[in-house]
């Protein structure tokens, strides 16, 4: 960007998406390009392709099938997280954290205070990978108490060298704040393995 004007196009153009428009995106699922085609032919004085005056009707459609969809989400994690608990091998914390060793070690274990560096890869419960250090090649490191509470709780539990499996319930991850490749609701399922502390 070259001119004032231009710069100050562009930062209103990402605090609007961010402030007002993402959170509809991502909670309706809304096709970003065609929400901007709306945009641009309201900008430009086009015709509109819909009728202005049916936005009310739409929305309040879009949100009975957006609260269907994490209703249904809340309740496959529910039974997913019910079922895992049934299996040898795994631990049910208080919190409802589920975990299993899939290597066990005997180094030291993490505070919630400290900052761990660990291998992992996180799958929504139908299996599919949303994030993986793993596929990437490089381990991350991150302050303990700066994470998802099934991170800070289920960590602490791991000895340095050890491998863990953990079930993380929606309340224990992003509950309905979930991040886009999540979503709301979900259960997580996250394979980890504790490199080191500090």
């Amino acid at each position: 960007m070259s001119t004032l004007e231009e710069k100050a196009a562009y930062l209103l153009g990402m605090h609007v998406v961010n402030q007002s428009i993402m959170p509809l995106v991502q909670q309706f699922n809304i096709d970003p390009k065609i929400l901007l085609q709306g945009a641009s032919d309201m900008i430009n004085g086009e015709e509109p392709k819909e009728d202005p005056s049916t936005i009310q009707e739409v929305m309040t459609e879009m949100q009975a099938r957006a609260e269907k969809v994490l209703a249904e989400f809340a309740e496959a994690g529910k039974a997913h997280m019910a079922e895992i608990a049934k299996k040898d091998g795994v631990t049910v914390t208080d919190s409802g954290l589920a975990y299993e060793v899939v290597e066990a070690a005997e180094g030291d274990q993490p505070a919630a205070t400290d900052t761990v560096t660990v291998h992992y890869e996180g799958t929504l419960i139908d299996g599919s990978i949303f994030d993986s250090s793993i596929k990437r090649g490089e381990p991350t490191s991150f302050p303990l108490n700066q994470v998802i509470p099934g991170w800070t709780e289920g960590l602490q539990l791991m000895p340095v060298g050890s491998k863990y499996r953990f079930h993380i319930p929606s309340e224990l991850a992003y509950g309905e704040n979930g991040p886009p490749g999540i979503g709301a609701n979900q259960a997580l399922i996250f394979d980890v393995e504790l490199i080191s502390i500090g």
